[in-house]
């Protein structure tokens, strides 16, 4: 009797209804089936949820924090690039902006394109003396009422090079401004961020997910990354929110071709004649020609770049990371989630061959 049961338990097409119905179900998952038989239900099901779920994210996205024309933001690196759009985009939306450049000539074009709310100071962020004098400048003007937004843009880009070829003051020197520079601010304007719950915007790099050239740069962007995700723990009880933006080519100030050639240029000359004869003459034009390649397939919509840093300062929910740009999204990301023998493939494939190559 059981035995029976068993067997048209077994064989849909002679058992009772129940089982024909979780046969049928069981079908529609079968990757042998015809797309003709499967559920139609299954797929709308399927479709509503992401709809569902893309909604939810627009309207996380879309609220936005209310009272903000009265709040301070600091932001370095205003002479030029992201920096100095985002100091007059947030100008324009009534917020206190404290804008640091590097050079007089970057401060006093700032303040004429601005309103007469905005101010600047000079800051160099590999100056320790010069960032604390800046520190105190921004704590004399906001007072009591605390610092709600630093944006930590300032940065240096022109050591695109082979590892080989370069110095330890080359690797220093951009470490120093790009990384070590970010921190010495974060640290001297964090009591004033504490102070009003703040926001910390790192810029990063799709260099700083994926290293695709030489040099001290991609380190320094990976290190960013990774500071910021240790504030970002060691801060969340304080109400302070941090927030990395990783964009992909831009043309701002970096994307001159001439200094990255001139750099390129001086550490060719001064490599030992043992190097060059393992890398080739062939090699430096090559290479010449794909840095050209890269800097001059940039974006000019530095909105898009902006556009995040403000979300992240105003959002009542800031993303954690701010990927702007097409190539970073379409490829930059996606290959640095491959496996290591597959993206080492892809960056390998542009690249120039050394004279002594062995393979």
């Amino acid at each position: 009797m059981t035995g029976q049961q068993d067997e048209r338990i077994a064989d849909p097409e002679t058992s009772g209804s129940p089982a024909k119905d979780l046969a049928n179900r069981l079908y529609i998952f079968s990757p042998n089936s015809a797309p003709a038989q499967r559920d139609p239900a299954m797929w709308f099901l399927l479709l509503f949820l992401v709809v569902l779920l893309l909604l939810y994210r627009w309207y996380i996205q879309s609220q936005i924090l209310e009272n903000l024309a009265g709040k301070y933001v600091f932001i370095t690196g205003c002479d030029s690039g992201f920096g100095n759009v985002l100091a007059k985009q947030l100008d324009k939306r009534g917020m206190k902006v404290l804008a640091s450049c590097l050079t007089d000539k970057g401060a006093e074009n700032l303040k004429n394109e601005a309103s007469s709310q905005l101010q600047t100071v000079i800051l160099d962020v590999a100056d320790g003396e010069s960032v604390i004098s800046a520190a105190k400048w921004v704590t004399n003007i906001v007072g009591d009422h605390g610092l709600w937004g630093l944006v930590n843009n300032a940065g240096f880009g022109f050591t695109f090079a082979p590892n080989a070829w370069q110095t330890r003051a080359d690797f220093a020197k951009v470490l120093n401004i790009n990384l070590v520079g970010l921190y010495d601010v974060t640290l001297n304007l964090l009591p004033l961020l504490i102070k009003a719950r703040g926001r910390i915007v790192n810029v990063s790099s799709c260099g700083g997910r994926l290293p695709i050239v030489g040099g001290g740069y991609c380190p320094a962007k990976f290190g960013i990354e990774a500071l910021s995700d240790s504030l970002r723990r060691e801060l969340r009880d304080f109400g302070v929110k941090i927030s990395i933006i990783e964009p992909g080519a831009f043309r701002t100030g970096m994307a001159s071709k001439q200094p990255h050639l001139k750099n390129l240029q001086r550490l060719w000359l001064n490599l030992s004649p043992e190097m060059k004869a393992c890398f080739g003459e062939q090699y430096y034009n090559q290479y010449v020609q794909g840095l050209t390649s890269l800097v001059c397939k940039t974006s000019t919509k530095l909105y898009h770049v902006t556009d995040c840093m403000e979300h992240a300062l105003t959002a009542v929910h800031p993303w954690t990371r701010y990927s702007p740009g097409w190539d970073c999204k379409l490829y930059y990301l996606p290959v640095s989630y491959l496996p290591t023998v597959l993206s080492d493939y892809l960056l390998c494939l542009s690249s120039p061959r050394p004279e002594k190559a062995v393979m």
